[in-house]
């Protein structure tokens, strides 16, 4: 893993990793001098990061914090205009596109744990996270319009957790949306104040890495797959995933202490 392994370790790391030992790994995101902004070399170590704890059985839950007031302000701007060419600027906005689909098929749950400002392609990291905790100060945007810039990645994930008119004035404004608005559109599922933050998001971890890890890998596959798909084809899908689920030995196991009564086994490692 390319990333630093403790916050302790490595100052210029752009993603610092915290290992915990009760299944939850923080990674912060490490340029608070640059709002967090998702340059080439960030996105990568995220990405790197995100591979190597995808194949760490010991890992159920991951957080995905910022580090200084932002949580990302979006693209570096100054790679941006560096792009000579349009497949230079599609190579890049690719490399930022499959970061995001990195975190949503990741087996284990991402969690957002939003300090400050999100802007553009901050947002849409927000939106790719299977859940998100924010201070109440927090503000979101997808803001490129203002540059002459649509919002055209950033609006797959957009919309696909808020409704359609809402995603659309954003993205067609720019302006800010403030937390509670957040949470009420659904961008959000916990808003919470600055000294809190972090103890409410933990407290959602903690309570997710209690469950059957091969049972929520098998969930988060399913959901993102029976999302996208028709009714008819959603419950093919469904079907085949709880039966495979069923017969595993987690849901065996669970079951059977149901029934008799007993407290639930200690999960395996998925």
């Amino acid at each position: 893993m390319t990333a630093a392994v403790d916050s302790a370790a490595a100052s210029t790391s752009n993603v610092l990793v915290h290992l915990g030992n009760d299944g939850i790994a923080r990674l912060t995101l490490n340029r608070p001098e640059k709002y967090n902004t998702l340059s080439v070399a960030l996105m990568a170590e995220l990405q790197d990061t995100l591979d190597q704890l995808s194949i760490n059985r010991s890992v159920r839950v991951v957080i995905l914090a910022g580090s200084g007031k932002a949580y990302s302000a979006g693209h570096d701007l100054a790679e941006l205009q560096a792009c000579p060419s349009k497949d230079e600027a599609a190579a890049l906005f690719a490399r930022c596109s499959q970061l995001m689909l990195a975190v949503t098929r990741l087996p284990q749950p991402v969690i957002a744990c939003v300090n400050g400002t999100c802007t553009a392609a901050g947002t849409q990291l927000v939106a790719a996270c299977d859940l998100a905790v924010a201070t109440d100060t927090a503000r979101f945007a997808v803001s490129g319009i203002n540059l002459g810039l649509f919002c055209s990645t950033p609006m797959v994930a957009l919309t696909r957790n808020i409704p359609r008119k809402a995603a659309m004035e954003m993205l067609l404004t720019g302006e800010f949306i403030d937390a509670a608005t957040a949470l009420r559109l659904g961008l959000l599922n916990r808003v919470a104040a600055e000294a809190e933050l972090d103890a409410v998001t933990e407290a959602l971890a903690v309570r997710i890495a209690r469950q059957s890890p091969a049972a929520i890998a098998l969930g988060k596959q399913l959901f993102y797959r029976q999302i996208e798909a028709g009714i008819e084809a959603a419950y093919s899908l469904a079907t085949e995933t709880m039966a495979r689920n069923l017969v595993g030995e987690d849901a065996r196991a669970g079951i059977e202490a149901f029934i008799a009564k007993r407290p639930m086994p200690e999960w395996s490692e998925g």
